[in-house]
């Protein structure tokens, strides 16, 4: 073993965190990619890598099998093979070697892009097996059957073929020549693994006259039972924690899986996901529903066992046929169904070619936590986005209708074109602010929803408000004494609804930002001090050597009192309408 191998051994051996242990194998990787003898497993990913060390070092391989139980803890979703069981029940290593038979020539046979989780971890626990027999032909997986054959040809055996069949339990026990009662003992068997939180596969074997033409899915009957195969699911340390959150925010989360009930049940309890005594439903229930039905149902169910591509699809459908945005995270082939109905398709890196390319969204990883973090920026960004549209459009609707009365009550320009972009830009750079507004926990507890009716009675309540205050401030202006001249009329008007403007801005960004508590009980966040920045330009310009270039004047002191009049009932009025929506 040369020394780059055993440095990265040594690291795997020493315990190191998750990304330092996947950096060494990687640099493992680097070292074997190439060299891989025509038996020896492909090098796709770490489990792989170790296992084909062990084939190739059989010196060193109690080294690599513990390095190789280290990189399991070390790195989620290995599926570890649990046991192999005979018909009686009992422990049978032959049933494990046919499993990885099966799984080998299927992948080899099949033009199969690349194997499950299963079949990696059949062949890791039995890599020598596939290699004694030789491939002949191969039926490969499919959700309706449940089940994969491959056919072999044993060396020394002239004249015959072997089927091997693996798959699920109740579809291979169908095709086996056993009675009832025998029937029956084997279900109750995988039950019980499957209670246990175990996956379960059923392997059987036919021995057929060897045949040039090719094999069907006919073929495969009068099998002989062989045993189970038990695995047991490692899961993802973050999972449990990333469904809580999810949980926390206002996320429901539905099981459909291909599995047995009682498979997808205890990894429900393991993870904390809470499951009614009526919330399972299995794919024969689903199809005995009418589609009104079944949308009534999905509601309260969390866990859909045995289900095939259509049926996820089905549920996806209900899910949103009741009103609900539906997310669905798939990785494999039999996903893609589902993930092309959902409002949300989403697919880890590693996932097939075809479901990346049906997803919407690519993960990094299956990293459950990166979809909670999503949605938590996902509503933060929503709800920041719809502050910003009630924000501008009541407060432009206002100015709008203030503007047009202006224009039909007075002589002159109620505002210049100069000051209408003086104070857009500012008004538009203090709403920068809203970007960085951090809203309290409460509000991101569910979506912001903008609401075609909701919003536009919005407006119109908020932006009737805003233009009674600048009607008002014209009543005012009508009363403040002027100078000699109507060009300092005019001024005075200008300076007056400029300063106005910008004041009942600012009020509307502080009192309409975010949602009814977002601000209570915290420091003042960039959106207050964005407003104060508002308002202080909107006092501090018509006074300011600035005033004059804009065609600004400074409005007498007795203006800013009759201001405040109408300031405070402008507020009080924000106040009112605001707290009525938020309830």
């Amino acid at each position: 073993m040369n020394d780059p191998l055993r440095t990265a051994l040594a690291e795997l051996l020493d315990g190191l965190p998750p990304r330092e242990v996947a950096a060494a194998v990687d640099r493992l990787i680097a070292n074997y990619r190439g060299d891989t003898p025509t038996h020896a497993p492909i090098l796709r990913d770490q489990a792989d890598v170790a296992a084909y060390a062990a084939y190739r070092m059989p010196a060193t391989f109690e080294a690599v099998r513990s390095a190789l139980a280290a990189l399991a803890d070390a790195l989620p979703g290995w599926t570890p093979v649990d046991r192999s069981l005979g018909v009686d029940g009992r422990d049978d290593p032959e049933v494990l070697r046919w499993a990885a038979v099966n799984a080998w020539w299927t992948l080899q046979l099949a033009d199969l892009p690349r194997p499950d989780a299963l079949d990696e971890a059949l062949l890791e626990a039995d890599a020598d097996g596939p290699m004694a027999c030789d491939g002949v032909a191969a039926v490969p997986f499919d959700p309706v059957r449940r089940l994969a054959t491959a056919v072999i040809r044993t060396p020394g055996r002239l004249g015959a073929h072997t089927l091997v069949v693996k798959g699920d339990v109740h579809s291979v026990l169908e095709r086996c020549a056993l009675d009832e009662a025998e029937r029956e003992r084997c279900r109750a068997l995988a039950a019980r693994a499957a209670g246990e939180g175990l996956r379960v596969l059923a392997v059987a074997t036919a021995e057929r006259p060897a045949r040039a033409r090719g094999y069907t899915p006919a073929d495969e009957r009068g099998l002989v039972f062989r045993g189970l195969v038990t695995l047991r699911d490692a899961l993802a340390p973050t999972a449990a924690d990333a469904l809580r959150d999810l949980r926390d925010g206002g996320v429901t989360v539905k099981v459909l899986t291909g599995d047995h009930p009682g498979t997808a049940l205890r990894a429900c309890r393991d993870l904390g996901v809470p499951v009614a005594a009526d919330g399972v439903l299995t794919a024969g229930h689903i199809d005995a529903l009418t589609d009104a039905e079944l949308t009534g149902l999905v509601r309260r169910t969390t866990v859909f066992a045995r289900c095939t591509p259509e049926h996820k699809a089905r549920i996806t459908r209900a899910l949103r046929a009741g009103g609900h945005t539906v997310g669905f995270l798939g990785d494999g082939v039999n996903d893609l169904p589902a993930l092309r109905a959902a409002d949300v398709g989403l697919a880890p890196r590693d996932a097939a070619d075809v479901a990346r390319e049906g997803a919407d969204v690519v993960l990094a990883g299956k990293d459950l936590t990166a979809i909670a973090h999503a949605i938590t920026a996902g509503r933060h960004a929503g709800g920041n986005i719809a502050t910003y549209l009630r924000v501008t459009l009541s407060s432009n609707l206002g100015n709008v209708v203030a503007m047009l009365s202006a224009g039909l009550l007075l002589p002159f320009l109620p505002m210049l074109p100069s000051q209408v972009l003086a104070q857009n830009l500012c008004f538009d750079a203090a709403q920068l602010a809203f970007a960085h507004d951090r809203p309290h926990p409460s509000v991101l507890r569910r979506p912001a929803v903008l609401r075609p009716r909701a919003l536009l009675r919005f407006l119109t309540g908020f932006g009737l408000l805003n233009a009674v205050a600048d009607l008002a401030t014209f009543g005012v202006l009508a009363f403040v004494p002027t100078g000699p001249g109507s060009g300092d009329d005019e001024r005075l008007f200008h300076s007056g609804w400029f300063t106005e403007n910008l004041l009942t801005q600012a009020l509307v960004m502080f009192l309409l930002r975010g949602e009814r508590g977002g601000g209570r009980g915290r420091r003042p966040g960039p959106v207050s001090w964005a407003a104060l920045a508002l308002a202080v330009i909107g006092l501090a310009v018509p006074p300011s050597p600035l005033g004059p270039a804009l065609g600004l004047t400074a409005p007498p002191p007795v203006y800013y009192l009759t201001l405040t009049a109408v300031l405070v009932p402008y507020a009080v009025g924000l106040a009112v309408l605001r707290r009525r929506r938020d309830t």
